[in-house]
């Protein structure tokens, strides 16, 4: 019989390289547009004059944390930031610049992985934590309608007092904002349950580079009248304009929500209980989460506060698998009868079922905080791809197998519901011999299998020329345009996302073998 344990509860291509200077994956390569305008004395007058003192950080150190990324990785010189309050003095501040021909770059909570929110060089900060308003909440649609500016965790609390949830959870909920999450078609972990952002967003309000406020705002599902402008926006990562308020839907809450943590005997099995978890839990499955014993031991290492659910196993897997539904006994059941039956059938090794919300919270810990045990480590090179299942781990243990002779550690975590997988090697320091183990291995092995060099952390300005891995040359070329249309001068969010014009890229693997020069 499978083991149900209680625990205690505890506290909550060569030509990419040069892209990565001082050893640390940032695109200061690329040199400053001089088309851009640089800040003038009479540029911080007229802010001041729509924001008000407050609105406007000019303070050195003040900026240094606006100007750098959490993992320490990317880092702008930015002299200016502002914190508007409303989408009129967003359109106000875009209109200005882009008259001036001063470059934007939009920060949310400024938790993304691949330096989408920082400045490379002394762009404007326009950072929208001060637009943190909810507008409404609709208990019969279960919509909510707020600023972009909301943290995750917050908006999760309201609805949540009104029986609902937001559709999304990540592990930086607790200062990540709603504008980035739509901004970033942020994933999370429970994308397998409720899908992206392009199926929850049910309207915005965008402010395009030349101050027009565009009001897409919607509580409602079916709308066919005409082209659905938002989805532009999602995922666009602010290049094609500033998100200043979303509606989205929020599902009713589950009153049973049940945490099994499971240890498996190889990926391969792992793959056979997430097959036979979709067959026996189906409608109330709502997260699969998996992560390797190296991630493991160096979260353990790192964070005091985390604790092994399975102490006394030790396995190449293990998994998280989450549960949600209305009837908790029922719940409980049919999930110990498929633990069970996985048990019996070999395919797991042991398990434990969270007992309480205490235990349940120590098992995501263990899940969510895998990134934050990995900074404290050193440095991290972290890949976000989508793969097909049976070739999730085999990259892992490619790269681990590559490396071998490096000191480095090699970890493979994800969400196995979504086929993404996050491979990220650790070491003492960023080092340019390392990356070129790295890259572009990782790149073309997930190009050769089909897969999407960033399932769900975006591009950034880490991944801009390799945007040819995943996506053809006119695609690329239609991104241009859109581009184009809706921010001529270039203001939004330059040098991420979209390779520089007069920079090569990484062509289409069904392209011709050399570098494509737009």
């Amino acid at each position: 019989m499978l083991a149900i344990r209680q625990f205690a509860r505890s506290a909550s291509l060569q030509t990419i390289l040069i892209n990565f200077v001082r050893g640390a994956q940032t695109a200061a390569a690329i040199s400053r547009n001089k088309d851009y305008a640089e800040i003038e004395v009479r540029d911080v007058a007229y802010f001041r004059d729509i924001l008000g003192d407050r609105g406007v950080i000019t303070d050195p150190d003040a900026l240094q944390t606006l100007n750098k990324d959490w993992m320490g990785k990317y880092e702008g010189k930015s002299q200016l930031a502002l914190k508007p309050q409303t989408a009129e003095q967003v359109s106000q501040i875009l209109k200005h610049c882009n008259e001036r021909q001063l470059a934007v770059v939009p920060q949310g909570g400024n938790t993304g992985l691949v330096g989408g929110s920082v400045p490379l060089f002394d762009e404007v900060v326009l950072a929208t934590a001060a637009m943190n308003k909810v507008i409404s909440f609709d208990p019969i649609l279960g919509v909510l309608s707020c600023q972009s500016g909301c943290v995750l965790e917050q908006l999760d609390n309201h609805v949540g007092e009104q029986g609902h949830t937001m559709p999304l959870d990540l592990g930086a909920k607790g200062s990540c904002q709603i504008g980035g999450n739509v901004s970033t078609n942020a994933g999370g972990l429970r994308y397998l349950r409720y899908g992206s952002m392009h199926g929850n967003v049910t309207g915005l309000e965008v402010v395009l580079a030349d101050g027009t406020i565009l009001d897409l705002m919607s509580t409602l599902h079916k709308d066919n009248t005409g082209y659905d402008m938002k989805q532009m926006f999602i995922g666009a990562e602010g290049t094609l304009g500033i998100i200043t308020k979303v509606a989205i839907q929020c599902p009713a809450k589950p009153s049973s929500v049940q945490v099994s943590y499971l240890a498996v005997p190889t990926f391969q099995h792992a793959q056979k209980v997430f097959q036979k978890a979709k067959q026996h839990l189906g409608e109330i499955l709502s997260a699969f989460e998996f992560l390797d014993h190296h991630s493991l031991i160096i979260t353990l290492k790192n964070l005091s506060f985390i604790k092994n659910p399975l102490p006394d196993t030790q396995t190449p897997i293990y998994l998280v698998v989450e549960t949600s539904g209305s009837n908790a006994e029922h719940d409980y059941a049919k999930l110990e009868k498929f633990l069970e039956e996985a048990y019996e059938e070999e395919i797991i090794v042991d398990g434990t079922i969270a007992q309480d919300s205490g235990q349940q919270a120590s098992i995501w810990a263990l899940r969510e905080n895998i990134s934050e045990g990995l900074r404290h480590a050193g440095a991290v090179y972290k890949y976000d791809l989508s793969l097909p299942p049976n070739d999730m781990y085999k990259l892992v243990e490619e790269t681990r197998a590559r490396m071998k002779h490096l000191p480095v550690t090699v970890v493979g975590y994800g969400h196995m519901g979504d086929s993404n997988l996050h491979l990220n090697i650790s070491a003492a320091k960023y080092d340019k011999e390392i990356l070129s183990y790295i890259e572009p291995f990782v790149y073309e092995w997930t190009a050769d299998k089909k897969g999407s060099i960033s399932a769900e952390h975006g591009l950034g300005q880490m991944k801009p020329e390799c945007i040819g891995y995943s996506k053809s040359a006119e695609a690329v070329q239609l991104m241009r345009r859109f581009k184009s249309l809706l921010d001529p001068n270039q203001i939004l969010n330059p040098y991420k996302v979209l390779p520089e014009k007069n920079r090569n890229y990484k062509p289409h693997k069904h392209e011709h073998a050399t570098a494509v020069t737009h």
